[in-house]
């Protein structure tokens, strides 16, 4: 089996019914897009806390996550797993809202800064921000004092259909990704394409 060029897929969110269809729980949709599409079982782990699973897409395999610490502590579910593992951050795919991409938009970068998402405000306290993530555009509210409300409601239908389409994109991209084709990954998810 090829090695694939990232080890670990975290997606980030709360654990919990009252959570579950929040913008906020992108990250943990997409994982479990990912176990959905390639027959993956995640379990909940407490020494790790957090759900865990494995998949293999297209010959190469990936651990999947869903911390189960809260959104606002995600590292510490996700800092004492990698450092256990020792999984460089250069092969971690981090997955998570956006309230500064629209919903529908989907972008893929590594490293960079937080800009005020408490998830990867926890990661960068524990971790090297040299991590990649997987954006997912929730849109913003509009006003800054909006914002914990807006992530931790539910987004209208059409909203929640922009963004699984979105996900699906990504999806789409995931082998490309994990082939180490990052590059023509971006290229992919960022050009609009015109219907």
């Amino acid at each position: 089996m090829a090695e694939s060029a990232f080890d670990l897929v975290v997606g980030l969110g709360n654990p919990g019914p009252r959570y579950d269809r929040t913008r906020h729980n992108a990250g943990f949709w997409f994982v479990d897009a990912v176990a959905g599409r390639w027959g993956a079982r995640l379990r909940e782990e407490a020494r790790y806390r957090a759900e865990l699973g494995e998949a293999t897409v297209e010959g190469l395999r990936i651990r999947l996550m869903k911390p189960l610490s809260f959104m606002n502590r995600s590292g510490q579910a996700v800092c004492p797993y990698v450092a256990y593992f020792r999984i460089p951050v250069q092969r971690v795919l981090v997955v998570h809202d956006d309230i500064d991409l629209a919903p529908g938009t989907v972008r893929l970068k590594r490293g960079g800064g937080h800009g005020g998402h408490n998830g990867l405000r926890s990661l960068m306290s524990c971790m090297d921000r040299g991590f990649w993530r997987l954006r997912l555009g929730v849109g913003h509210p509009g006003h800054r004092d909006e914002v914990v409300d807006y992530v931790l409601s539910t987004p209208p239908v059409r909203e929640r259909q922009a963004i699984e389409d979105a996900m699906v994109r990504a999806l789409e991209v995931l082998p490309l990704m994990l082939r180490g084709e990052t590059d023509r990954a971006m290229q992919r998810l960022h050009t609009k394409t015109t219907n």
